[in-house]
C-alpha cells in the first residue's frame, strides 16, 4: 500500500527574506526583490538587474568553521535545512536514521568557487589553490552537508536538472516517502550563481532581461516581456509519511500527492514549440494523484519572462485543461523573486502549499499589456482569495527537462 505524504516543514533563503511568514507577506502584496545588480560589476553586461541576497550572513546558521568550508549554494541550503527542520520540530534522536534521507539539487553549484580559484591558479598557480576547492563546488555537497548535519543515512542524492532540479528532487522524495523506503525527507533546491561567467553567460545568449528598470524588468506573459531576471536563494521542505507525522501530532502544512516528469527531447535550450512535453509533464502529475482537471484551481507557473517559455507554457496549459484553462487561476512569482534557476521550484513549491492553506492565489506582477498568445487568467498584479483544494506547480529546464508536482489543501 502506498504511502500519503505531507509537509510539515519549510525555510527559505530568498530575495525576498528568510523568513517564512515575511516571504510570503512579501508574495501576497505583490512586493518586487529586483534591484540594481550590487555584487558584481555589470558595466559590460547588457543585463544591470537581478534579485540579489544583500543581507545573508552564514554565521547567523553556523559556525566559522563551516563557513570557510563551505560555498555560497551549500551555505544558503544548510541556512534554509536549519529553518524547516526547526519548524518542523521532528525529535532527530526518535527517528529511524536510515529512514531519514536527503535530496536536495542544485543547477550549477558552487560557481563563485570556481571562478575564484581560477584566478587563483592564473595569477598564483597550482600550489596556490584552496584544497577544499573541490568539495565546496561540486553540486551534490549541499546534500552531504545537510545529511551530516542532521544524521541523515537513508537515501541521499543530488539533482541536477537545471531549472527544472528542485521539483525533481521534490518530486523523488515523494516518491521515496511513498513507496515506503523513507519516513522522513530534506528536500528543495538551492543556487547561487549571480557570478560575472554566469551572469555574462546567460546575457550572451539573451535569455536575461535588458530592460534596465528593476521595477519592470520582469515581465511574466505580458507582450513586452524579453527575458528572464536571474534571482539567487535556496528553499527547504520537510517531507513526511502521514502516519509518522500524526504519530508525534506534527503540524501539517500541506500534501503532496502528484508528480510529473518529461522530457522534450528536441533542443539544449528551446522549449519544443508543440508544448507536448510540458503538457504530458502536467498530465502525469494529474493522473498521479488521481484527480480530474476540473479538480485544479490554481498552477504556479514557471513563468520566466522570456518570449518562448511563456507562450509555450500556455499552449501545454491550453492541452491539458482544455476549455477549462481560462477557468484556473495562472501566475508567475517570478515577477517578484526573480528566477533561482535550480531552487526556483522549491520556493514555488513553499508559495504553492501556503496558497493551498490560506485560500489565497498570489499574482503576476508588472502585467499590464496582454499577448493574444497568452490569454489565461494570470491574476494581473493583485493576488486574490480562493477556496482551492488542489494546485499544480510546474519548472522547466534546459535540456528539455519538464517536472510538476501536485499540491493538496490538507484537512
Amino acid at each position: 500500500m502506498t504511502k500519503r505524504v505531507v509537509i510539515t516543514g519549510m525555510g527559505i533563503v530568498s530575495p525576498l527574506g528568510f523568513n517564512i511568514a515575511d516571504f510570503w507577506n512579501s508574495i501576497k502584496e505583490g512586493r518586487s526583490a529586483i534591484d540594481n545588480v550590487s555584487s558584481i560589476d555589470v558595466t559590460d553586461i547588457p543585463t544591470k538587474v537581478a534579485a540579489e541576497i544583500k543581507d545573508f550572513n552564514p554565521l547567523d546558521f553556523m559556525d566559522r568553521t563551516k563557513v570557510r568550508r563551505t560555498s555560497r549554494f551549500m551555505q544558503f541550503a544548510i541556512a534554509a535545512a536549519k529553518m524547516a527542520v526547526e519548524s518542523s520540530e521532528l525529535n532527530l534522536d526518535s527517528i529511524d536514521k536510515y529512514e531519514f534521507g536527503v535530496i536536495v539539487g542544485s543547477g550549477v553549484g558552487g560557481m563563485e568557487i570556481i571562478e575564484s580559484q581560477q584566478n587563483v591558479l592564473n595569477a598564483k598557480g597550482p600550489r596556490k589553490i584552496n584544497p577544499l576547492a573541490i568539495p565546496m563546488i561540486i553540486a551534490n555537497m549541499a546534500s552531504s552537508q545537510i545529511a551530516t548535519i542532521y544524521g541523515a543515512k537513508g537515501y541521499n542524492e543530488c539533482v541536477v536538472t537545471a531549472c527544472a532540479t528542485a521539483n525533481n528532487a521534490i518530486g523523488n522524495a515523494f516518491r521515496i516517502i511513498k513507496s515506503g523506503e523513507a519516513k522522513v525527507m530534506i528536500t528543495g533546491g538551492t543556487e547561487a550563481v549571480i557570478t560575472p561567467l554566469v551572469f555574462s553567460g546567460f546575457s550572451a545568449m539573451r535569455a536575461m532581461s535588458r530592460n534596465p528598470d528593476p521595477k519592470s524588468a520582469c515581465r511574466p506573459f505580458d507582450s513586452n516581456r524579453e527575458g528572464f531576471v536571474m534571482g539567487e536563494g535556496a528553499g527547504i521542505l520537510i517531507l513526511e509519511e502521514l502516519e509518522h507525522a500524526l504519530n508525534r501530532n506534527a503540524n501539517i502544512i500541506g500534501e503532496i500527492v502528484g508528480y510529473g516528469c518529461t522530457n522534450d527531447a528536441y533542443d539544449v535550450v528551446a522549449p519544443c514549440p508543440d508544448g507536448e512535453g510540458a503538457a504530458k509533464s502536467m498530465q502525469k502529475a494529474i493522473d498521479s494523484a488521481g484527480i480530474t482537471i476540473q479538480d485544479v484551481g490554481y498552477i504556479n507557473a514557471h513563468g520566466t519572462g522570456t518570449i518562448y517559455n511563456d507562450k509555450i507554457e500556455t499552449l501545454a496549459i491550453r492541452k491539458v485543461f482544455k476549455e477549462y484553462a481560462k477557468k484556473i487561476a495562472v501566475s508567475s512569482t517570478k515577477s517578484m523573486t526573480g528566477h533561482l534557476l535550480g531552487a526556483s521550484g522549491a520556493i514555488e513549491a513553499i508559495i504553492t502549499t501556503l496558497a493551498l492553506k490560506e485560500g489565497y492565489v498570489p499574482p503576476t506582477i508588472n502585467y499590464s499589456s496582454p499577448d493574444p498568445e497568452c490569454d489565461l487568467d494570470y491574476v494581473p498584479n493583485v493576488g486574490r482569495k480562493a477556496d482551492i483544494k488542489f494546485a499544480l506547480s510546474n519548472s522547466f529546464g534546459f535540456g528539455g527537462h519538464n517536472a510538476t508536482l501536485m499540491f493538496k489543501k490538507y484537512k
